[in-house]
C-alpha cells in the first residue's frame, strides 16, 4: 500500500514540493487547532469582558425611549378601572408593576390558567399561555373582552375616556385628539413597551462583571445548560419563543393544554406559583418536576440547589429597583 499525501503538483523540483507539503500540512493544523478552540466552553475563552455573544442567553436592553406623554397616559390607563365592564377592575388588578408583574400569590391559578407577568411580555414572540397572540394590541383587547375578569370592549373603554374631560384633555396633548379605538390601545401598549427588567446580575455578567455570579450560581448556569434547559429557554426572555409539548416524558400538569408557549424565566425567582395551573409551589418543585417531565432526568437536590441559584440571578430591575415577588 502507498501512504497518502497532500496533492503535489509534479512539475515541481524536489525542494519545491516539500516546502509545498509542508504549507499544506502547516494549514491542516491551523484548521484543527481552530476546531478545537471553538469547541472548548465560552465562558473558559470569555476570561474578560462581554460573554453574551458566545451564550444561548442574551442581556435585555434598556426600554426604548417613548414619548413622555404617551408613555404618562398609557400608565394612567394600566391602573383605571374603568377599563373593566363594572368599574372594579384595572389591568394592573392582575398585572402588579409594584411587585413582579402578576397577581398576588394565593397559590391557586385565576381561572384556567396562572396570570403571566406583564413585565417583559413585549420581548415575547407570542403572549399568552398557549400563545394564541400575535400583538400586545390583540392581547389587550382580548383581555378587556374577556368574560371572567374585565367584561368589557375597546368601544365601551372609548365611550367612559370621552366622558371624562381631563382624559380628554390628556388624550389631546399626547396625541392631538379625542380618545378613539387606535389612541387608544397604542398608549396602552406604549407603556408595556417600558415594562422590561434589564439589570440583573446574570445580565451583568453576560456584559462581562465576573463577580457578578458566585461560583455556586455559575455551576448552576453550566448545569443548566449540559441538560439542555437552554434548548427551549434561551434568547432575550429566555423563553417565550417557542411552543412546546408539556409531558414529554412523563406527566407535568393534569390540566390541558397540552402544548403551551415557553415561558420566560425573566424574574422567575418572584412569579410563583409556576406552570400554567399553578400547581408548583416552589421553584424546586418546579424544577424538580421539569427535569422528570421534559428531561426523563431525575435531579439530586445539590442538582436542583445549583439550578434555583442561577434561575435566582435572573430577576431584573424596574425603575431601579430588583423586581420583587407578590406579597
Amino acid at each position: 500500500m502507498t501512504r497518502s499525501r497532500p496533492w503535489v503538483p509534479i512539475n515541481l523540483p524536489g525542494r519545491c514540493r516539500w516546502i509545498y507539503i509542508g504549507i499544506v500540512w502547516l494549514g491542516v493544523a491551523v484548521l484543527i487547532a481552530a476546531t478545537a478552540v471553538a469547541q472548548v466552553p465560552s465562558d473558559l475563552l470569555n476570561n474578560d469582558g462581554p460573554v453574551a455573544d458566545h451564550e444561548p442567553i442574551t442581556p435585555i436592553l434598556a426600554a426604548p425611549a417613548e414619548d413622555p406623554l404617551k408613555l404618562a397616559l398609557g400608565e394612567r390607563l394600566f391602573s383605571d378601572p374603568r377599563l373593566s365592564g363594572n368599574g372594579t377592575l384595572a389591568c394592573s388588578s392582575c398585572h402588579n408593576i409594584r411587585s413582579n408583574g402578576a397577581r398576588p400569590n394565593d397559590g391557586t391559578a385565576s381561572g384556567p390558567f396562572d396570570t403571566l407577568t406583564v413585565f417583559n411580555a413585549v420581548l415575547s414572540f407570542r403572549l399568552n399561555w398557549e400563545g394564541n397572540f400575535r400583538s400586545p394590541a390583540a392581547h389587550v383587547v382580548s383581555s378587556l373582552e374577556n368574560p371572567v375578569n374585565m367584561r368589557s370592549s375597546v368601544e365601551d373603554v372609548v365611550r367612559k375616556l370621552n366622558a371624562d374631560p381631563g382624559m380628554v384633555d390628556q388624550f389631546r396633548a399626547a396625541y392631538g385628539g379625542e380618545p378613539d379605538a387606535e389612541r387608544f390601545l397604542d398608549a396602552i401598549v406604549t407603556f408595556e413597551r417600558s415594562l422590561v427588567t434589564p439589570g440583573g446580575r446574570f445580565d451583568r455578567w453576560l456584559g462581562g462583571d465576573r463577580s457578578a455570579l458566585s461560583q455556586a450560581e455559575l455551576e448552576g448556569y453550566r448545569l443548566f445548560k449540559s441538560l439542555g434547559c437552554s434548548s427551549c429557554h434561551q434568547g432575550v426572555n429566555i423563553g417565550g419563543n417557542l411552543i412546546e409539548r408539556q409531558g414529554i416524558f412523563h406527566p407535568l400538569v393534569r390540566a390541558a393544554p397540552e402544548t403551551v408557549r415557553v415561558p420566560s424565566l425573566r424574574n422567575v425567582a418572584t412569579t410563583a406559583p409556576y406552570f400554567h395551573d399553578g400547581s408548583a409551589q416552589t421553584l424546586e418543585d418546579a424544577v424538580r418536576r421539569m427535569a422528570d417531565a421534559q428531561l426523563d432526568r431525575t435531579l439530586t437536590d445539590q442538582q436542583i440547589a445549583l439550578l434555583v441559584a442561577f434561575l435566582r440571578t435572573l430577576t431584573g430591575n424596574y425603575r431601579g429597583s430588583p423586581v420583587g415577588g407578590a406579597p
